[in-house]
């Protein structure tokens, strides 16, 4: 019965989908037993796509309603469902491992014996998938950059959804949490750290509220986000999140560790599957020649030439990462003409990844 259970969840787990699904490999079981317990993994695999109030998972499941509050309350204090309350009624939802439960778990930061062993879990499971399904190929993107908007050139044409001040104007509450995967990398091996800035991760609206609620992450005031992704930019960092209009989160990504950047620079032109709509120019009457933008450059699109540097468009992501860091201000971004509009919310692009597959 246990092991049909947690067959069960691999199968719900495989149906949310997201960059590594639920997968029928070893690597699995070994994971999934140590996040849940039987009783939670079968509560997680039954548990529908949409939000479920307590009493219709007892339903489901055949619970009592108050012993299903519990559970569904542990579970999400575990970042193994997410919760928010609408109505005067609270709803817990089933995400996907990415994003979703594995973020959940070191998005704290903490460096306990458990945390170092769900990483090296974690990390063995994305081992074996990526083993599993052979190179990655990404056909219509899931994830895009939103460019540093001071480094915008004035005048330009810019949607809201490239606008990471919009999403700060309109959301509240916000969070900030710990990276994910830097913080993964170091739990693995502490010595391997990039020195880039660690609680950068961001939340918005009902997403930020379970974090903070759950102590995942770390409510913060408007001005303290908008410090927040100063800092990431002037490290380095690139400001990408899911290819939608709408964002609940903002990562801040550097290319040594985080998922959404390695995916795209294992690709053959990184800069046609992760972009902003934006694209560098450099003003040859100001540049110096200095190479900080060559050396910045997270994609690596930028190379040493005998005047200005050139920008090979099949790799840049439009993050505005060089235009930053200039110190001469020779760099300005500019509209990339013909890049498609992101889908709407998530629901578009789960539409739009399953066509292109």
């Amino acid at each position: 019965m246990t092991d049909e259970v947690y067959c069960k969840l691999c199968e719900t787990m495989a149906r949310r989908g997201g960059r590594y699904p639920g997968m029928d490999i070893p690597e699995f079981y070994v994971l999934a037993k140590e996040l849940f317990t039987p009783e939670e993994a079968m509560v997680a695999a039954a548990m529908p796509s949409k939000p479920t109030a307590a009493n219709a998972m007892a339903k489901e499941v055949g619970k009592n309603e108050e012993e299903m509050k519990v559970l569904l309350e542990s579970m999400a204090n575990r970042g193994l469902c997410s919760s928010f309350e609408a109505d005067g009624n609270r709803y817990y939802v089933g995400p996907p491992f990415v994003p979703g439960i594995f973020e959940f778990q070191l998005m704290r930061g903490t460096s306990t014996d458990r945390d170092r062993r769900i990483a090296r879990l974690i990390h063995a499971y994305k081992q074996a998938v990526d083993k599993t399904r052979g190179p990655l190929t990404i056909t219509f993107p899931p994830n895009r950059v939103i460019p540093v908007g001071e480094t915008i050139r004035s005048g330009s044409k810019i949607h809201t959804y490239n606008q990471v001040s919009a999403y700060i104007d309109r959301y509240d509450p916000i969070a900030v949490s710990t990276c994910f995967c830097r913080h993964e990398a170091k739990l693995l091996d502490e010595k391997d750290d990039c020195g880039k800035p660690n609680e950068v991760c961001m939340q918005f609206g009902p997403g930020a509220k379970y974090v903070i609620e759950r102590g995942i992450g770390r409510k913060v005031t408007k001005e303290e986000a908008r410090n927040t992704l100063r800092r990431a930019a002037e490290a380095g960092l690139v400001h990408a999140g899911l290819n939608t209009q709408e964002l609940d989160f903002l990562c801040n990504c550097c290319a040594c560790h985080c998922m959404i950047l390695k995916a795209a620079l294992s690709q053959p032109k990184p800069g046609r599957v992760l972009y902003s709509g934006f694209q560098p120019q450099i003003d040859p009457d100001l540049c110096t020649q200095c190479e900080t933008c060559v050396d910045r450059c997270p994609a690596k699109a930028a190379t040493r030439k005998q005047d200005i540097p050139e920008i090979d468009a099949d790799r840049c992501f439009g993050c505005g990462v060089c235009a930053v860091g200039c110190p001469a201000e020779a760099i300005q971004m500019i509209e990339k003409p013909g890049t498609p509009e992101p889908p709407l919310n998530r629901k578009g692009l789960q539409e739009a990844l399953r066509s292109e597959a």
